[in-house]
């Protein structure tokens, strides 16, 4: 009697490797789909069009006009300051041109305006990104059954919050600081409870 025995299918065992190389994938994906959705359907605030850039920039020499600008009057101590204590050398004879009490920087307002227009978008998106790596982080507890994409969802969460963070950081209140430290540390514990408890 013939006996027929079963010879293993090649490939029918993947490497190792093919796991991390489909969580790494998972992870970084994620990631651009997210900023790049936010690059696409929130824009970021341009200082160009706070501030616009002429061709031809006009020279700002007295304060009022300065303050009419918007802008933010520098008072000049030269030569005062240059001279001081040393014999001050004989001037030349007047001539037309005007004297220069200050610089004036033009863009002052229109810089403040963006800085606090880019402190708002970092602050959204902040949020956004948050409220994603949560829900990766939560979602990949649904699909534990399937290994590699329960791991890259959770570390696709956690690069999100990362990101997130580091933005709005420099901008954030301090008591904000402690309370997200806070709140990223109890979910990587409870995470970590519920995916390695076994």
């Amino acid at each position: 009697m013939d006996t027929q025995t079963t010879q293993p299918v090649p490939g029918s065992k993947r490497h190792p490797l093919f796991k991390w190389i489909l969580v790494g994938s998972i992870m970084i994906v994620t990631n651009l789909f997210l900023n790049y959705a936010l690059d696409v359907f929130y824009k970021a605030p341009k200082y160009e069009v706070f501030c616009p850039q002429p061709q031809v920039r006009e020279a700002v020499l007295t304060q009022e006009a300065c303050l009419t600008k918007g802008g933010q009057w520098n008072e000049s101590t030269y030569p005062k300051e240059l001279y001081q204590g040393q014999t001050v050398p004989a001037q030349p004879a007047p001539t037309t041109v005007v004297e220069v009490k200050g610089y004036c920087n033009e863009e002052y307002t229109c810089g403040k305006n963006f800085e606090e227009a880019n402190k708002v978008y970092n602050r959204n998106v902040f949020i956004f990104l948050v409220i994603a790596g949560t829900i990766l982080l939560i979602g990949s507890i649904f699909v534990s059954g399937i290994e590699a994409v329960a791991l890259g969802f959770s570390l696709a969460g956690i690069i999100s919050l990362v990101i997130g963070t580091i933005r709005y950081w420099s901008d954030m209140d301090e008591r904000l600081r402690v309370v997200v430290l806070g709140i990223a540390l109890v979910a990587l514990v409870w995470i970590g409870i519920k995916k390695f408890n076994n």
